[in-house]
C-alpha cells in the first residue's frame, strides 16, 4: 500500500518540529520581507486535513458568532484518510523511537497491518498510549537540561490524527497576540511585530517568562478549557490518557506526571496554546500590546507604569491558572538606549531617534560557535575544502535564522570561523607564539573563497539586495 500525501510541505510549519528555530524580521527598506500571516491568505483553511472537515464544517466555524460546541468527532480521529496523513506527517518529522524501540521507517513499512491495528482499536475503544521515554537535552548557553518525552511512533500518529479534527476549532478562538505552533505563523511575524511595536514608541517591555510552563500546566483546568468546544466524551477520554501515560527513564523505570504536558508530545503544542489564550484575549481587552511565541512572550508598553501594569495582570492571571512567573527572568526593561532586550534568539535596542538594532543574542552565537567548534578543532585532518564543505550547511541554516541582524553580527562571524580555521594551518606549520599577523597574510579573506568559504556577510547582503531591489 503506497500513501501518497496531499500537500508533504505543509507538515513542515514553522515551529511543528523546532520551537526554538525562529526566522527574524527586517529592520531596512521598504519592500515587505516578510510573508503573510494567517487571515491574509484567500483561503483561511487550506491547512485543514479535508478528510476531516467538510465544507460545511468549515462553514459552521466561519459563520459561528459565538463558540460552538462540537459533539461527535471520534469517528473522524479514527478515520482512515486521518491516521494515513497522520502518519506522513510523523515519518516526514522524523524523530527517534519511544520505549517500544519501534523507528518512523519500520511503521511506515508495515503502516497497513498498523492502520487496521490502530483504528480496530481506537473504534473498540482498546488504544492505550505508551508512556514516554524521557530523555533530558541541555538548554542552550546553561548549564541546566529540560525533559523531552518521546511519545512510540504508534501514539505520535493518533496525536498528529486527533490535532488535525482539534485544531479549526481551536484556532478560530486564538488571539492575534499568539504566533508559537499556529498555521500561516511563525517566529517571524512574533519578531516583526514586535519591530512594528517599537518603532511606533512602546519601548517599555514586559520581559514575560513562565517557569516550567509545559511541565506545569494543571491538567483540570485544561481539560475544562477544552470541554468549552469538545463534549465528546471519547476524544476527552484519549486526551486525559495522554495526560496520564507518564514517562519512562532509564534506570528509574516508569514514573507518573501529575500536572503539564509533555514537550516533545505532537499534540502538547495546541494544548499549550489553548491554555494560554485566555491570558491573549485577557491583555488584548486590556489595551496591552503583547506579542507571544508559545511559552515566550513580551508585552511592549509606551511608559513604564503602563508596563508595571501589565505585568500585575499578568502576575494575578497565572497565579489563579496555577502558574507561576520566573522571579528573576521576568522583569521591566527599557528598550531604549544600553541593555535593550531578548526576545525568539534576537536581542533588541533602540535609540532616542527612533532608530535602533538587532542582532542574535549572545546564547544565541554561542550556540552557533559550540556547533562549529568540535568541527573546527585544531588536530583536526582532512583538506581545508572539505572542512568548509561540512560547516557550510551549518553557516547557512544560521543566515535563515538571523538574517535580519545588523551586518557586523554576520562580518563577527565570518571572522570567527575564518581564525579557527588559520588555527588549523598554523598548527600543520608547527607555529609556536603569536604569528596570527602571518597566518591573516598568508590565509587572507579572499583565499577562504577560493576554498568555497560561505561568507554570512556576503550572502545577507546579497539577500538583503534581493528584498529591497537596491543594486
Amino acid at each position: 500500500m503506497t500513501v501518497e500525501p496531499r500537500d508533504a510541505g505543509k507538515w513542515k510549519r514553522e515551529g511543528t518540529d523546532n520551537r526554538n528555530k525562529p526566522a527574524a524580521v527586517a529592520g531596512a527598506g521598504k519592500a515587505r520581507l516578510f510573508p503573510k500571516q494567517a487571515g491574509e491568505t484567500p483561503d483561511r483553511w487550506s491547512w485543514v486535513e479535508r478528510s476531516v472537515w467538510t465544507e460545511r464544517m468549515l462553514n459552521r466555524l466561519a459563520e459561528s458568532q459565538e463558540q460552538t460546541v462540537w459533539f461527535s468527532l471520534w469517528d473522524k480521529v479514527w478515520n482512515s484518510d486521518n491516521l494515513n496523513q497522520a502518519m506522513l506527517e510523523v515519518i516526514l518529522n522524523g524523530g527517534s523511537a519511544g520505549v517500544d524501540g519501534q523507528t518512523t521507517g519500520q511503521i511506515k513499512e508495515h503502516w497497513p497491518q498498523e492502520q487496521a491495528c490502530l483504528q480496530g482499536e481506537l473504534r473498540q475503544d482498546q488504544y492505550h498510549p505508551q508512556p514516554a521515554r524521557r530523555v533530558w537535552i541541555p538548554k542552550p548557553g546553561t548549564k541546566e537540561q529540560r525533559p523531552l518525552g518521546v511519545p512510540v511512533v504508534r501514539d505520535r500518529v493518533v496525536q498528529a490524527a486527533l490535532r488535525h479534527v482539534l485544531e479549526p476549532i481551536f484556532e478560530r478562538d486564538f488571539a492575534e497576540q499568539s504566533y508559537g505552533f499556529r498555521p500561516g505563523r511563525n517566529c517571524l511575524h512574533a519578531l516583526q511585530r514586535v519591530e512594528e511595536l517599537l518603532m511606533k514608541g512602546y519601548t517599555w517591555i514586559v520581559d514575560v517568562d513562565l517557569k516550567s510552563y509545559f511541565d506545569t500546566i494543571p491538567r483540570k483546568q485544561l481539560l475544562g478549557e477544552i470541554q468549552k468546544r469538545i463534549v465528546d466524551g471519547k476524544v476527552l477520554k484519549l486526551l486525559e490518557s495522554y495526560l496520564e501515560a507518564g514517562v519512562w527513564e532509564t534506570g528509574k523505570g516508569w514514573q507518573p506526571t501529575e500536572h503539564g504536558t509533555p514537550q516533545g508530545s505532537v499534540i502538547s503544542p495546541l494544548l499549550s496554546n489553548i491554555y494560554l489564550n485566555p491570558l491573549d484575549h485577557k491583555m488584548a481587552q486590556a489595551g496591552h500590546e503583547m506579542v507571544r511565541y508559545a511559552d515566550d512572550a513580551v508585552v511592549c508598553c509606551r511608559t513604564e507604569t503602563e508596563a508595571q501594569k501589565a505585568l500585575a495582570e499578568i502576575a494575578v492571571w497565572t497565579a489563579t491558572a496555577g502558574l507561576k512567573l520566573h522571579p528573576t527572568k521576568t522583569r521591566i526593561v527599557s528598550a531604549v538606549g544600553k541593555g535593550g532586550f531578548d526576545f525568539l534568539g534576537y536581542h533588541f535596542e533602540r535609540y532616542q531617534t527612533g532608530s535602533g538594532m538587532k542582532w542574535p543574542r549572545d546564547k544565541s552565537r554561542k550556540k552557533l560557535r559550540d556547533k562549529l567548534r568540535e568541527k573546527l578543532r585544531r588536530g583536526r585532518s582532512g583538506s581545508i575544502a572539505d572542512i568548509i564543505i561540512e560547516i557550510n550547511p551549518i553557516l547557512k541554516g544560521w543566515l535563515g535564522y538571523f538574517k535580519f541582524s545588523v551586518p557586523s553580527a554576520m562580518r563577527d562571524a565570518d571572522q570567527w570561523v575564518r581564525e579557527r580555521i588559520r588555527q588549523i594551518m598554523r598548527r600543520r606549520h608547527k607555529r609556536r607564539g603569536i604569528v596570527k599577523g602571518r597566518e591573516r597574510i598568508e590565509y587572507p579573506n579572499r583565499w577562504f573563497e577560493t576554498q568555497g568559504f560561505y561568507s554570512l556577510e556576503k550572502a545577507q547582503a546579497k539577500w538583503i539586495q534581493s528584498q529591497t531591489g537596491h543594486h
